[in-house]
């Protein structure tokens, strides 16, 4: 007869310090090797771009998952290239012509600085204004412009951390579906359903974002383009570019465009409509707020959606806070993951309180579809 024992199980605080030390152990790691963390990041954002499009070729051609994966780097490369060799030179030459352009604004500009001016009986003095507003955005700028050139000099200056984001990303794209069952393998069988409802709705996010994100960027380029070529905006397509560049930055890059656009409507003014400079400037200013409501309230809810949506302050704190903290991705993908941080921070806030997670989700019996046919037959019952 043979006596069966019973498992010893953790107690709670073996639990708690196992769970401490993995978590020590872990923000040691991240310390070590913080210079793998942008690239990494890198690798994240390519590979969920290009999934779709390998999922696309796999099933349409019947392809094995690797070849799929590679065709879709082909692909991104040719895109890639077309971009380099069409839009790229044009751009360069309007940047190049800019960049002479504003100088000569700056140099205008020193004139009116050093100009006092009497102002309801104040004597005004803009040199010393205009020293305080500079100064306050170099050192907003710097924590943006400091960290993001120290990200592209080391991405570019180095071949391994370029293989490094394509290996990655291959791997990445490739053992998606493997690396998704391990991990749901480690989930407890009765947390699944709210792992799977997590997933989907920070899936939706992400996904919204870039592919959204990326399409709403060329349709405003497109828009701004189109609008600066028929108002007479100096360097149109450089502008339009920009514009869509600068939808990457909610809320914030409106207000950068907007202010870079008045003052070339203001010092160089329109390239052929005959109207004074200030006039112009206004013109400019006026059709952009109205576009910037046009933005809002219809592009980006159809093309993005709602559940990246979030309160203009949030947001423009969630900037700040990611170029301190990441430079240019710590801007870049601060919408998304303060409206991730959001969806978990309610599912542990509900969990916390004993409140459903998932109240829009919860299941109720659904009422029978309505059938045409009831009146035909409930006739033909009456007839019998």
């Amino acid at each position: 007869m043979t006596v069966e024992t019973q498992r010893p199980t953790w107690s709670q605080q073996t639990k708690l310090m196992v769970v401490i030390i993995l978590l020590g152990l872990t923000i040691f790691l991240l310390y070590q090797f913080r210079d793998a963390i942008a690239p990494l990041i890198l690798a994240v954002i390519i590979a969920y771009i290009l999934s779709p499009v390998a999922n696309y070729l796999q099933k349409r051609f019947k392809l094995h998952r690797g070849l799929a994966t590679v065709l879709a780097f082909l692909l991104m490369a040719v895109i890639l290239a077309g971009i380099f060799m069409l839009i790229i030179p044009p751009l360069v030459a309007q940047f190049s012509s800019l960049n002479v352009d504003i100088e000569r604004i700056f140099s205008q500009f020193q004139a009116i600085r050093i100009t006092r001016y009497e102002i309801l009986g104040q004597t005004v003095d803009f040199d010393e204004l205009s020293q305080q507003v500079l100064g306050s955005l170099r050192n907003l700028s710097e924590p943006f412009f400091g960290q993001t050139l120290g990200y592209a000099v080391e991405l570019i200056s180095s071949l391994v951390w370029v293989l490094f984001v394509v290996v990655v990303a291959f791997y990445l794209i490739k053992d998606g579906h493997a690396l998704q069952e391990w991990i749901e393998g480690l989930i407890p069988a009765s947390y699944l359903p709210d792992y799977a409802q997590l997933r989907l709705t920070i899936s939706e996010i992400w996904s919204a974002f870039f592919r959204g994100q990326i399409v709403l960027a060329m349709v405003v380029s497109i828009i701004f383009s189109v609008a600066g070529f028929i108002l007479g905006m100096p360097f149109a397509l450089a502008m339009g570019f920009l514009g869509g560049i600068l939808e990457f930055l909610p809320t914030l890059g409106y207000a950068i465009w907007l202010v870079i656009a008045s003052l070339l409507a203001f010092f160089i003014g329109s390239t052929w409509l005959p109207i004074p400079n200030w006039m112009f400037m206004l013109i400019v200013i006026g059709l952009h707020l109205i576009f910037q409501q046009f933005d809002i309230n219809y592009l980006l809810p159809r093309i993005i959606g709602r559940r990246v949506h979030l309160p203009p302050l949030v947001v423009i704190l969630g900037i700040f806070a990611g170029a301190l903290l990441a430079g240019f991705l710590g801007i870049l993908l601060a919408a998304p993951t303060i409206a991730s941080g959001r969806v978990i921070g309610r599912y542990i806030y509900a969990n916390l309180v004993d409140f459903d997670p998932f109240p829009e989700k919860s299941i109720t019996t659904p009422l029978p579809p309505p059938d045409p046919q009831w009146w035909r037959r409930h006739t033909e019952n009456d007839e019998d």
